[in-house]
């Protein structure tokens, strides 16, 4: 899997509605032109549900 970067993602997820599930987020993403390591490290987030950005960065931050 690429390295994605919190940055990254949060370009993808502007203008989303939280509290959200991962698949809100994969959805989201795609609709906003995310590439596939975007898509795929989205998938693989190690929560289901995120209250607010910074749930979503601390789940990558998990990853790593």
């Amino acid at each position: 899997m690429a390295q994605v970067s919190p940055v990254q993602l949060q370009k993808f997820l502007g203008g989303i509605d939280y509290p959200a599930r991962k698949d809100d987020l994969v959805r989201v993403a795609r609709s906003k032109g995310a590439d596939d390591d975007v898509l795929e490290t989205l998938r693989e987030l190690p929560i289901e549900q995120f209250n607010g950005p910074s749930d979503v960065n601390e789940a990558l931050g998990r990853m790593s």
